[in-house]
């Protein structure tokens, strides 16, 4: 059977995944790239090095996310959202970081007494790697969801 998700079924697949899609256009060339990312608030928060997703995204702010439950070939369900890409700083960035690590850090840590630090800032973790670490938010204004299931 193949259907339409509804709202609420849209926001547990996005709130459920851990990796996503952007897609971006810029220049005349359409680039689609992998991404971890955290849900909120009708929001999707990443964080990136610069490289030719930020360069896409800050010249075309209007980008497409993607992503999949696929349990097997038959039993699936994906959401497209559309929104806007806004890049962090500050205690804004300070608030996505720690969005993004609250839900990517548990599927890394595997021991009770390993612990993520309590202060890490967007600017000292940035600061610790030697990069130019961008935290961004892509703000969904439309999203579309379908289901296939036995």
């Amino acid at each position: 059977m193949l259907g339409r998700l509804n709202e609420q079924e849209i926001e547990e697949v996005l709130r459920a995944e851990l990796l996503g899609r952007i897609g971006c256009h810029a220049q005349g060339r359409t680039y689609v790239v992998p991404v971890t990312y955290a849900y909120d608030n009708g929001a999707v928060y990443g964080q990136s090095a610069e490289g030719r997703k930020l360069q896409m995204m800050r010249a075309n702010p209007n980008v497409c996310f993607e992503v999949d439950q696929v349990e097997d070939l038959a039993t699936w369900r994906s959401v497209i959202a559309w929104g806007r890409f806004e890049e962090l700083r500050g205690a804004d960035a300070d608030r996505g970081l720690a969005l993004l690590m609250a839900r990517l850090l548990p599927m890394t840590i595997t021991s009770e007494t390993s612990h993520p630090p309590k202060s890490l800032t967007h600017q000292h973790r940035a600061q610790e790697q030697g990069l130019a670490a961008v935290v961004y938010r892509i703000v969904l204004t439309e999203t579309s969801g379908r289901f296939e299931r036995r």
